[in-house]
């Protein structure tokens, strides 16, 4: 199983709708991305400056599997959403 995590920092601008509307977007994809096999979205509320405003689970079969999430055009609506809202991103995949 592959293990996609990403954690976003939102732009001060309208942060906590943004934040909001990114979950519903990004939880929205389970039922429109077939290769998606699970997804979690938290929102963070821990107060820290290394901290980040939310965090992304997403689990797939394959590599191949993430490959085609990764380019899949729901998906590619949500990242566009997500690049002008949030100031910083950071990502980890993994095999579990």
């Amino acid at each position: 199983m592959i293990v996609h995590i990403v954690m976003f920092r939102f732009k001060d601008e309208n942060r906590g709708a943004n934040i909001e509307e990114t979950k519903k977007r990004l939880n929205s994809l389970v039922d429109l991305v077939p290769t998606l096999k699970s997804m979690e979205v938290g929102v963070n509320f821990t107060v820290a400056d290394r901290a980040f405003d939310l965090s992304l689970y997403s689990t797939f079969d394959t590599k191949e599997d993430l490959d085609a999430y990764a380019i899949h055009p729901e998906h590619l609506k949500v990242v566009e959403f997500i690049k002008s809202v949030t100031a910083e991103s950071k990502v980890v995949d993994y095999i579990l």
